[in-house]
């Protein structure tokens, strides 16, 4: 397994859009435990393989408490979506920011397993929005999109100048 870099908003690289797998194969299986590992050490909850420059539909998430609850999900869709709640979020490209999104409050989620199975997923909570969220990356939108332009403007300058110190 290898650290795999996370692209830093506003990188232009976070607009593509993912394609999907073709196979899941273990090219797809590396990936998915070079990006856990990298999710793990930032830390976080959840990466989309857009945020490590590989534009395939691939995301892992971990919203356990002890990182035993791995969820690899490939060619992810949203099949239904129900209720409405507010979370704080925030996002590994996009450190130290965090600002409330409105997102569905469950959802249910269609992908394939790390053996190309199909199944479908029912989600709630923090699982729903860390799902929504990742999913967004495979679309090239980065959560502070949903934002209004001002604060927008004021995390890339807040980014840009912490870019700067640590240069």
């Amino acid at each position: 397994m290898a650290l795999l870099p996370i692209l830093r908003y506003p990188d232009p690289r976070l607009h593509t859009r993912a394609a999907p797998v073709r196979e899941v194969d273990d090219v797809i299986r590396k990936l998915i435990a070079d990006m856990a590992e990298t999710m793990y050490e930032a830390p976080g909850i959840g990466l989309a393989a857009t945020q490590v420059d590989v534009h395939l539909r691939v995301v892992v998430i971990d919203v356990s408490e002890d990182k035993t609850g791995l969820l690899a999900l490939i060619n992810p869709e949203i099949i239904s979506r129900a209720g409405e709640q507010v979370c704080e979020e925030g996002c590994l490209s996009v450190p130290g920011i965090y600002d409330k999104v409105a997102r569905a409050e469950k959802v249910r989620v269609r992908a394939l397993n790390q053996q190309g199975e199909t199944f479908e997923l029912d989600t709630e909570g923090l699982l729903a929005v860390c799902v929504q969220h990742e999913l967004d990356h495979l679309d090239g939108k980065v959560f502070v999109e949903y934002l209004s332009q001002l604060k927008q403007t004021r995390i890339k300058g807040k980014l840009a100048k912490k870019a700067r110190i640590t240069a």
